[in-house]
């Protein structure tokens, strides 16, 4: 019998959950066939195989979350049913080893029979103490429960240190002396969350619908809050006059297409002015580790994608040295990528800036936060049409779009941030110099 294990993932993946089994008890594998989809934090992962047979068990379910190493799955090299074996081995031993063999089962009678004598007592007392104290929740010992009782204690704000949670008498006697700080907090911790899922549970008296949250949903959250937390992150704004980029596009969109096979976009006009920004202000194309500030001398963008399970950010690498055809076929190909969960974990790890683009759902402006560790991230808006002062005093209704800079204050000065900001409107608002540059 052989076991199917979560293999190692990755360097920075140490457990997922189970998405979905592909196989099921009595299914015929052969080695290397995909048995299972794993999320993990970042990507959805097939797990295969290691030899072939017949899978003969499912150790996990479904949504359980488990870690590398873990088995998960038994498999029978032989494609038989496992538990056939018989007895026949047994049959070809000596005489002598039966005799052996009757004379140790001899033996062990009698204490088996005390044990059994035992047990009964146990069970008797314990179905006695459950009924008394009504812990019939908690797994412990018919002594624990008998010593809990004498001394007043409730079983279930006991710390087991058993590894299946079973209570002994010697958790009792501890946790009557007061057992140990950490101890303590844990269960303190346990009863709080316990209380908080009660209370969640109990707080809305009219119908709702619980939908637990995905491995990959519940990153996303714990890694924005510790942005929140861990970064000195602030915003700026500016608006960008979108004419002469909406006129630029009109003019050669056929051309470019034809050329090139894809559409000219708007992300290609801001991933380059980006780009051209970051090398003018170094600093928020830079990370914090330790008390080192790290200048990227790399420009990978990252670009928020959305999807079904969150949000992805999946970098277009050496975004400085391809022109605008490669960055919106790249854009298309990882956003395709990332709709349809195929994307590697080298396709999201090491970007050095992030654009995300709330203007394709209407958003008018928002601030953006920031992803980690990176220092800055662009937010881009729709496009509204409004009015403005122009230089003659005329005024004009012209597309106009918010953008707003998220940045880490630990490192990019406000100064910096502005000048960034205002470096990108101008290459935006002068997309022909852009493109020649680009």
């Amino acid at each position: 019998m052989k076991e199917i294990k979560v293999p190692e993932l990755a360097e920075s993946i140490t457990e997922g959950t189970i998405a979905e089994w592909l196989v099921g008890e009595g299914d015929k594998v052969e080695k290397g066939d995909p048995v299972l989809e794993l999320e993990t934090d970042k990507v959805n992962v097939e797990v295969n195989a290691d030899t072939g047979g017949v899978i003969t068990e499912l150790l996990k379910k479904e949504g359980d979350d488990v870690e590398v190493g873990d088995v998960i799955a038994k498999v029978d090299e032989t494609g038989e049913a496992s538990g056939e074996s018989g007895s026949k081995d047994d049959s070809s031993e000596d005489d002598s080893s039966e005799e052996k063999q009757k004379d140790e089962s001899k033996k062990e009678e009698e204490p088996k029979k005390e044990e059994k004598e035992t047990d009964k007592e146990e069970e008797k007392e314990e179905k006695t103490s459950d009924d008394d104290s009504k812990r019939g929740d908690v797994i412990a010992t018919p002594a624990a429960r008998k010593r809990a009782r004498e001394l007043g204690i409730d079983l279930s704000q006991i710390s087991a240190r058993d590894p299946y949670g079973r209570v002994r008498p010697e958790d009792v006697e501890e946790h009557a002396q007061g057992g140990s700080k950490k101890e303590e907090k844990q269960t303190s911790g346990s009863s709080d969350d316990t209380k908080e899922k009660q209370e969640d549970k109990e707080e809305f008296e009219k119908p709702v619908e619980r939908e637990k949250m995905s491995r990959r949903r519940q990153t996303i959250a714990k890694r924005l809050v510790e942005v929140q937390q861990e970064s000195a992150m602030l915003t700026t704004f500016n608006e960008v006059d979108m004419t002469n980029v909406m006129n630029l596009r009109k003019e050669r969109k056929e051309s470019f297409q034809d050329k090139h096979g894809v559409k000219l976009g708007f992300m290609s006009f801001f991933t380059k002015a980006v780009v051209g920004a970051l090398k003018e202000f170094p600093l928020l194309n830079a990370e914090i580790q330790g008390k080192e500030i790290v200048k990227k001398k790399f420009y990978d963008i990252g670009m928020a994608v959305s999807t079904e399970d969150g949000l992805v950010v999946p970098n277009v690498r050496d975004a400085d040295r391809i022109g605008f055809a490669g960055i919106e076929s790249e854009i298309i190909r990882l956003a395709e990528m990332a709709r349809n969960k195929e994307l590697g974990l080298e396709d999201l790890q090491g970007g050095s800036f992030t654009i995300t683009n709330g203007g394709i759902f209407g958003s008018m402006l928002s601030t953006p936060i920031l992803n980690s560790p990176q220092v800055g991230i662009l937010g881009l808006h729709n496009i509204e049409k409004r009015p403005k002062v122009m230089p003659d005093d005329s005024i004009q209704a012209r597309p106009m779009m918010y953008i707003a800079l998220s940045y880490d204050h630990r490192i990019v000065d406000g100064k910096e941030a502005v000048q960034f900001l205002r470096r990108i409107k101008e290459m935006i608002e002068d997309p022909y110099d852009l493109l020649l540059e680009g």
